[in-house]
């Protein structure tokens, strides 16, 4: 015949860890909702489209920094993360800099 345990734990079940998660939800929200009311009440232009850039970089290192746990890792691990995609960013828009003035000299 077969026998059956069962593990019971007798000992007191641990509350959930949530609150770490409902921070992050209500500072993520709060960006959010700054972006949604300045979609409204700016008007369009170089100052809110570079705002909502901004913005989303804070919303987008913040999720990496909470949900990848990146902010609990070595400043080394960060660094080696976060530098190179600053410089693909500088590269991308020295690229379009460059492109347009390339483009201004060949059509003019």
């Amino acid at each position: 015949m077969a026998n059956t345990y069962e593990n019971i734990a007798t000992g007191e079940i641990p509350k959930p860890q949530t609150k770490i998660i409902w921070v992050t939800f209500w500072i993520l929200f709060a960006i959010t909702a700054v972006e949604f009311i300045l979609a409204f009440t700016v008007p369009a232009g170089a100052f809110r489209t570079s705002i909502f850039i901004i913005l989303t970089l804070v919303k987008a290192f913040y999720i990496v920094a909470e949900f990848m746990h990146l902010k609990h890792e070595v400043k080394g691990l960060i660094y080696a993360i976060i530098i190179p995609t600053v410089f693909v960013i500088w590269l991308i828009g020295a690229m379009f800099i460059e492109g347009g003035a390339i483009y201004d000299v060949i059509h003019k």
